[in-house]
């Protein structure tokens, strides 16, 4: 391989699955000049504004086109990448609901790729929480259902409320709390492919990790000041990275070493959510991608490193360092989008930084703009970071930032402004 446009035939170029704006994407774009090639879907053309676009321009991008096999489109990339200064020899997706096509894709061009298994494990509800159990992990009960008439089976086995999610489900879409037989009706059986589960009680928890050469480096706990299924309705969206010994009673390393080993993982980020209930884990669910909203962005402010290089090097085949600096708590906090219209009037950013413990404000929205909302965990219309010397503290912060936070919409007009993507910050 020659040294063309500066790169080194010895540094790696790695291949990015960019189906969405996102600080990761946007931080590897500063980082790798010259060293990044995209791979974007055509079919979510519509999740990329132009403006990121336009940021993104001058790095090569590769679109896969819609309803065209992925053989072929494998085969044309090929042809393309052989245009390439230098052509990719990493892989790495963030994206939860692109990791089968992705990790597909990156088979098919002789990439570093999970395997078919593997995305059944990290996909596919089911799979996973059969895995889990092979392991050895406690999980809630949980069965494949069909239609109402299996739930109420289940129930009767198990009693309500329940959760009922898609097998193939991200960042709660979908997923519904049953609290009896009349919550059912709601539910469009024929859509989606279903696993119902018992609620567990308890205390619910995420823990982060980074796996280099088959190897957890270390793991990182984070509080949730309201679970996901009680955020769709409205509740606080945030997420708090613990580094101040206030986590859980657990030994984060070795849960995550269960699974990563028992999943056969070489390298990447692994994001898991857990439940600790008198005393005892239950394993809840995991995925091999970034952490959403900005969890992953947490980290770094909680330990005083470049967590979105530390990320990237386990991406690109390097052992990151993790020299962490300060210790604090910091997380994030999604701002409330209350519903779908045009943007009135919405507070900025830098009245938002003004306010005790905010290190970090972003807004996805701007008055004119045209937003709609989704029944999801990660709808939003923009974010802070907020730091703080303890969990307590940074929910305190960040509740002070929702009383002051205004976000006011109108109908939308005939002829609307331009449309924001506010639900993925």
């Amino acid at each position: 391989m020659s040294d063309r446009g500066g790169v080194s035939d010895r540094e790696p170029v790695l291949l990015l699955a960019d189906d969405r704006a996102c600080s990761f994407s946007r931080y590897a774009v500063r980082a790798l000049p010259g060293r990044l090639v995209l791979l974007r879907f055509a079919e979510v053309r519509r999740d990329l504004s132009d403006d990121y676009l336009d940021e993104t321009a001058h790095v090569p991008a590769f679109w896969v086109r819609e309803g065209v096999p992925l053989e072929e489109e494998a085969a044309r990339y090929e042809r393309w990448a052989a245009g390439l200064p230098v052509r990719p020899d990493r892989f790495c997706n963030p994206s939860e609901p692109r990791q089968a096509v992705a990790q597909r894709f990156a088979e098919l061009v002789g990439l570093p790729h999970l395997t078919r298994r593997q995305v059944a494990w990290v996909r596919d509800k089911q799979a996973m929480k059969d895995r889990f159990r092979e392991l050895g992990l406690r999980t809630a009960d949980y069965a494949r259902v069909f239609g109402p008439a299996d739930v109420e089976r289940f129930a009767e086995r198990r009693g309500w409320p329940l959760v009922l999610k898609p097998v193939d489900s991200f960042a709660c879409v979908d997923t519904h709390r049953l609290t009896g037989p009349a919550s059912l009706a709601a539910i469009d059986f024929g859509a989606r492919e279903w696993l119902v589960e018992e609620f567990l009680g308890g205390t619910e928890w995420e823990v982060c990790a980074l796996v280099h050469a088959g190897r957890v480096l270390d793991a990182w706990p984070s509080a949730m000041p309201c679970r996901p299924l009680d955020i769709v309705d409205g509740a606080m969206n945030a997420n708090i990275s613990v580094a101040t010994g206030e986590g859980p009673p657990v030994d984060l390393r070795a849960l995550v070493r269960r699974v990563a080993e028992g999943m056969e993982l070489d390298h990447g980020y692994v994001h898991m959510e857990f439940f600790l209930v008198d005393g005892e884990v239950y394993a809840g669910e995991v995925g091999v991608r970034l952490a959403g909203c900005e969890i992953t962005a947490n980290h770094g402010h909680a330990y005083g490193f470049d967590v979105f290089g530390a990320t990237l090097d386990v991406y690109l085949g390097r052992r990151p360092a993790l020299r962490y600096g300060r210790r604090c708590c910091a997380g994030d906090l999604l701002l409330p989008l209350p519903g779908s219209g045009v943007v009135r009037a919405v507070t900025s950013p830098e009245e938002l930084a003004r306010i005790p413990g905010v290190v970090e404000a972003v807004l996805k929205v701007g008055v004119g703009d045209v937003v709609t909302a989704r029944r999801a965990s990660h709808n939003a219309s923009g974010y802070v970071h907020v730091t703080g010397a303890s969990v307590g503290e940074v929910e305190r912060r960040m509740r002070a930032v929702l009383d002051a936070f205004v976000i006011d919409l109108a109908p939308v007009p005939a002829a609307a402004g331009r449309r924001a993507g506010a639900a993925h910050p």
